[in-house]
């Protein structure tokens, strides 16, 4: 889907070139989900944008997790954060975890633009042209970064400013990876339980297999995890 730039219709012409019996989309935009919903083979939502389709799906509770950041964050002094997610995630309105963190910072009375949400095309061009643009004045003392790969493209960014992580810049990742466990500090992001997600697949293929309808949508744990790459707010 992300190198046919999560397109409906182009995505759609090679999903009706192929006779499959069901259907498991893997972070699927609101778009492509909707389009899946209005077709009579079985579809399973990982994860993506699938609140109140009529389709099976699975997704860690994210928004919580994304409150706690967001709020210890805040705790920590810092008052310019920003939140950094694909186009899937802000269009054609912001997910769950994302709207949680606007409301957060509107809770403790921060001002909130699309400088705390900025928009950026899904490639790596304008992704570091959204980092430069954002670092140009009024650089963010936070960033919370959807999924490992753009985070770490951003600790690069980072680095060739010489700027530190924590003491300049904090830094949370909504994701987790078995790369990530390498780093010192270690890195403040979201957990979420895998072996749910995949008991609650497994279990729905087998009722699609047995030919029972199952459209049941579950949500897993996750919770914020305070790692090394996030501290008190610089003040100098």
């Amino acid at each position: 889907m992300v190198e046919q730039g999560m397109n409906v219709r182009r995505i759609a012409r090679n999903v009706e070139r192929i006779d499959a019996a069901a259907w498991i989309v893997v972070s699927g935009s609101r778009e492509i989900l909707e389009w899946f919903a209005e077709r009579p083979v079985p579809t399973f939502a990982l994860f993506g944008r699938r609140d109140a389709l009529p389709m099976a799906g699975v997704g860690p509770d994210t928004p919580s997790a994304y409150a706690a950041a967001t709020k210890t964050l805040i705790e920590l002094g810092h008052r310019r954060i920003v939140v950094l997610a694909r186009p899937r995630r802000r269009l054609p309105e912001p997910g769950n975890s994302e709207q949680a963190f606007l409301d957060q910072l509107a809770a403790h009375g921060l001002p909130v633009s699309d400088y705390n949400f900025p928009a950026w095309d899904e490639t790596i061009p304008d992704f570091h042209k959204c980092l430069e643009s954002l670092f140009r004045v009024t650089p963010p003392t936070a960033l919370i970064i959807d999924e490992v790969p753009p985070f770490i493209a951003a600790q690069q960014f980072l680095a060739r400013r010489r700027l530190r992580v924590p003491e300049d810049v904090s830094l949370v990742c909504t994701d987790t990876h078995s790369a990530l466990e390498w780093c010192l500090p270690t890195i403040a992001h979201i957990h979420c339980e895998v072996y749910p997600v995949i008991r609650r697949v497994v279990r729905w293929a087998a009722n699609v297999s047995a030919g029972k309808s199952d459209l049941r949508q579950t949500f897993t744990l996750a919770r914020f995890v305070r790692g090394g790459t996030i501290g008190p707010v610089s003040r100098s």
